[in-house]
């Protein structure tokens, strides 16, 4: 295509894209407008249709096998269910037992095949089998004949019932029927009069499949849009029903409350999860956004227990809420009260394609059940430290040397910052792997430089290819027939910022080796190993495509169809690029990508950012929202565009949300080309100063936030929590989603609302035992003994943290101008005591960038302080790294008494190696250079 043509395809796809003010809903479909989700939606409870037949039971020693069978189609299904290896879960599938064609199954999500334990039958009767874990004698399930139904238990107690609510449907694959003629159509009118045959029987009619009347069964039109939908109906759905549960979380990614409302209602549209380019979305629903990660979760103050909905096609998760007629919001003030005579909740997955591959998790806590789902999906690996420090970015640092000015402006005003950003607009034309040589002649110099500063620079790469014969990867895609075709097997053309453009086959792992290979430095020269990748507009995102994305019949290598794998599309992108990125750094650096979409297993590859939200207080407080329902399913690795990507904040706003991301795990700022460079420094001095302080607070608490995301990668377990997470007895916590835990030992509390100019509202929880912890203020060690909501005093520097008594944090004083300069400063340890004067913490140690801390060379120590001595140990002895760095100063809180002396020891038999000086202020005592290397066992004693 000419130049001139490329130019004009590119001006109408943005005109159409920019022209719309927010969100545009017609542009998106509700359930009634998609065929199958109008189809398979149930909202009141009925009787199943399937029944199993008992005789059909096969028993191997890790699983069982039973047919299901539809009572009208007479349709056969064959029932898999086993218990999972050391979890305390089950696998369940169904397929059909002869399908007309092979059905999807998705393998990619899982971080390996699932493994099995011995799964045994207890009991079978003809109403009733009872199956039950070997490894786990107390986790078993029973499976009803007629109507159909598996119930869970776990320690006694039934935690999920599958099809409860009998809402199961499965559409089998069938050819699409003929159009009737006139004789039958006449024989059909006689059986509905009730007439008779010649030979005198009633006339029977062939059973037919719910599909068959549908319009949009086999072949649907959307706006222009047209699907073919070549296998015809092939839907699929089944409910999940959580009797000790009074809430339900999970199902990300919505821009809604953390607890899922109730949707099972008539104009009311269930959450939707398919992955899709959403401008300026809308907050408080359940529309569908940029990822899909199907799990969800049922939690009550006895039992917690997760459904795993192992599917990538577009799906509808219907939510039946306990508190159907209660905003299950809580605003700390007026606490939810949750009403124990409602119905359960439960919820209703209905997917467009695929087979059902369930695993249910039984926890019995919200811990148990994080990890369960972890095991299966995947733990994040350890960043590179940088990656958790601080982001600065804007679509788009004009030239090289805009890049230099904004870094050099950091250093003039004393603001850290590790890594810098670049939009689209820094490569030739939107062709990835090049750069714009007018704007960027220079480009390796350019990384060197920051590099030089202990800095680093991320790009952007997108999945589209510009169609552009003067375009290597373009010619070597088209050549190697890498691209997603279309229905009739050519190569897929769409409109995104190049204009005309093709999208790289990821399914196809000929099309995921040759993307891997352009990030060598052997190919894409003009980079260096330290570059990160920004991997955006992956859902696909296709301007002038159905939804803003691909078509559902487009075909993928093998000829698996679009609309079986398309939530996973993104995901599959990002395999390609942590390969690229781990071969271009020889197998030595730790990848850093950063990726728009996302499915279940994403969290093994890259972080995820909330996307293009908007400069206002509610995105603030959506912020926190979605990246707890991203924590819980397994994304740890989470942050919102810091300000608001399209708008302009105020100064109010701006510092209070960087005082948020300040305490979030991933923490940039980012901003829309056409909003008001927003650099710290281009605000008013009280502005400036405020972002600096939290920036600064983000950086002396790097060495906690490292040690949380290796604990992550140990134990799967998400770094910033929902209070439910160690509370869940606390009723009253449930569904707040305004604070936050980090690990256990941080409980976050930030200013959201430009009311709270004064005051913000904090809840303390309560423990099991009716007690509430202690917490202190992380600022002033004041201690906060009380439960319920308390009014906190704040300024515009104040953040309302307060860390748990019983935890040891540990910090970095000496504030650097990046995290790299920080590597061999000294350890301070904050020691915040509980009732019992006890406290234990733990603190990570490597090289920060390699993966040779899986070789052993790391430090990982547990600190404790009991009986007036503090002491420090290996908790993993095989290992070690050689550190310079030691311990500066102590700071324990909450003493009851005065100490009067502290000495150190070190050496092995118990010498004392010296006195050590003192500071007191109230019950807050601060040690002074213990002067100790954090590779040496010791112990300081306090004296009274």
């Amino acid at each position: 295509m000419a130049a001139a043509g490329q130019g004009m395809l590119l001006l109408v796809a943005l005109c159409l894209f920019a022209s719309v003010a927010s969100v545009d809903r017609n542009n998106f479909k509700t359930c009634e407008q998609s065929s199958f989700c109008r189809r398979l939606r149930s909202l009141e409870p009925q009787t199943s249709e399937f029944e199993v037949l008992p005789q059909s039971l096969q028993q191997f020693k890790q699983y069982i096998t039973l047919t299901l069978v539809h009572q009208r189609t007479r349709h056969e299904y064959v029932l898999k269910l086993a218990c999972l290896k050391g979890a305390g879960s089950f696998h369940m599938q169904v397929d059909e037992r002869e399908p007309l064609s092979v059905r999807y199954r998705v393998q990619e999500a899982l971080v390996q095949e699932p493994q099995y334990a011995s799964t045994k039958v207890e009991s079978t009767s003809g109403t009733l089998i009872m199956v039950a874990c070997g490894e786990a004698p107390d986790v078993k399930a029973a499976i009803q004949v007629a109507p159909f139904k598996v119930d869970f238990f776990q320690q006694g107690r039934l935690v999920v019932t599958a099809n409860g609510k009998g809402m199961m449907r499965f559409e089998h694959l069938r050819r699409k029927p003929e159009p009737k003629t006139e004789q039958q159509l006449q024989e059909e009118a006689a059986a509905d009069r009730g007439e008779q045959k010649e030979d005198g029987g009633e006339q029977q009619a062939e059973p037919a499949a719910p599909a068959d009347d549908d319009p949009g069964a086999w072949e649907e039109n959307f706006k222009s849009h047209h699907d073919s939908k070549p296998k015809g109906p092939e839907g699929l759905a089944l409910d999940f029903t959580f009797p000790q549960a009074k809430v339900l979380f999970g199902v990300p990614e919505h821009a809604d409350s953390f607890a899922l409302r109730h949707t099972a209602t008539k104009g009311t549209d269930p959450y939707r999860l398919y992955n899709l380019d959403v401008f300026e979305y809308e907050l408080n629903n359940g529309m569908a956004l940029y990822g899909s990660v199907p799990v969800v979760y049922g939690h009550g103050e006895t039992a917690t227990a997760g459904v795993f909905w192992l599917n990538a096609a577009e799906t509808w998760v219907d939510v039946f809420s306990a508190n159907r007629d209660t905003d299950v919001v809580s605003s700390l003030v007026n606490l939810v009260s949750w009403n124990s005579q409602t119905e359960p909740p439960a919820a209703n997955f209905i997917s467009e394609s695929g087979i059902m591959d369930v695993f249910v998790l039984l926890g019995p806590g919200p811990i148990d059940a994080f990890r369960q789902y972890t095991e299966l999906t995947g733990k994040g690996p350890l960043p590179q430290l940088y990656a958790i420090a601080y982001h600065q970015c804007r679509w788009n640092y004009n030239d090289e040397r805009d890049v230099e000015m904004v870094s050099a402006k950091f250093d003039e005003y004393d603001i850290p910052m590790d890594t810098m950003w670049l939009d689209i607009e820094y490569t030739d034309g939107k062709r990835y792997f090049t750069w714009d040589h007018h704007k960027f002649p220079h480009p390796v110099e350019m990384i060197r430089n920051l590099t030089g500063l202990g800095r680093h620079l991320t790009i952007i790469i997108d999945p589209h290819i510009k169609r552009d014969g003067g375009y290597f990867f373009h010619n070597e895609c088209t050549d190697k027939g890498l691209y997603v075709k279309n229905k009739d097997g050519g190569d897929y053309e769409g409109w995104c910022w190049p204009g005309s453009a093709s999208y790289v086959d990821f399914f196809n792992p000929d099309a995921r080796r040759h993307y891997a290979d352009q990030y060598l430095l052997t190919n894409f020269r003009e980079q260096a190993d330290t570059v990160g990748i920004w991997n955006d507009m992956n859902e696909p995102s296709v301007f002038n495509g159905p939804e803003v994305t691909m078509l559902k019949d487009n075909l993928h290598h093998g000829g698996l169809e679009h609309r079986d794998v398309h939530n996973l599309y993104g995901h599959m992108q990002l395999v390609a690029t942590f390969d690229g990125l781990l071969r271009r750094g020889e197998g030595r650096l730790r990848p850093f990508i950063l990726t728009r979409s996302h499915f279940a297993g994403s969290q093994r590859y890259a972080a995820v950012w909330t996307g293009d939200n908007m400069a206002e207080w509610g995105h603030l407080q959506a912020s926190i929202k979605m990246c707890l329902s991203l924590a819980v399913a397994g994304i740890s690795f989470c942050g919102a565009d810091v300000g608001g990507f399209f708008g302009n904040p105020d100064g109010e706003l701006f510092s209070r949300w960087y005082q948020t991301g300040a305490f979030q795990p991933f923490f940039r700022s980012h901003a829309h080309i056409d909003t008001k460079r927003r650099e710290p420094w281009l605000f008013p001095e009280d502005v400036r100063l405020v972002i600096r302080d939290a920036i600064r607070k983000r950086y002396r608490l790097l060495p906690f936030w490292y040690t949380a995301f290796y604990e992550h990668e140990r134990r799967g377990l998400p770094i910033m929590r929902p209070l439910l997470a160690h509370y869940p007895a606390d009723v009253n916590a449930f569904a707040i989603d305004h604070q936050y835990l980090l690990g256990d030992q941080l409980l976050v509390a930030p200013v959201l609302d430009q009311k709270q100019q004064r005051s913000r509202d904090v809840y303390f929880p309560v423990r099991a035992d009716g007690q509430g912890d202690w917490w202190y203020d992380w600022d002033t060690q004041q201690k906060h003994t009380g439960t319920g909501v308390e009014a906190i005093p704040v300024d515009s520097y104040k953040v309302p943290v307060f860390q748990r008594g019983g935890t040891i944090i540990p910090t970095k004083e000496r504030i650097r101008r990046a995290s790299t300069l920080m590597r061999h400063d000294p350890y301070t340890l904050t020691v915040a005591l509980d009732r019992e004067g006890r406290a234990k913490g733990t603190l990570y140690i490597d090289d920060e960038e390699s993966y040779e801390y899986r070789h052993g060379h790391y430090l990982y120590l547990e600190f404790e302080f009991r009986d007036g001595v503090l002491s420090s140990r290996k908790i993993d002895t095989t290992a070690s790294y050689k550190t310079d760095t030691w311990l500066e100063r102590v700071v324990i809180a909450g003493l009851g008494k005065q100490p009067t002396a502290a000495t150190l020891y070190t050496d092995a038999s118990g010498a004392a190696s010296g006195r050590l000086h003192l500071e007191r202020d109230g019950d807050v005592v601060t040690v002074r250079k213990p002067g100790v290397s954090m590779r040496d066992a010791w112990s300081i004693r306090l004296d009274f």
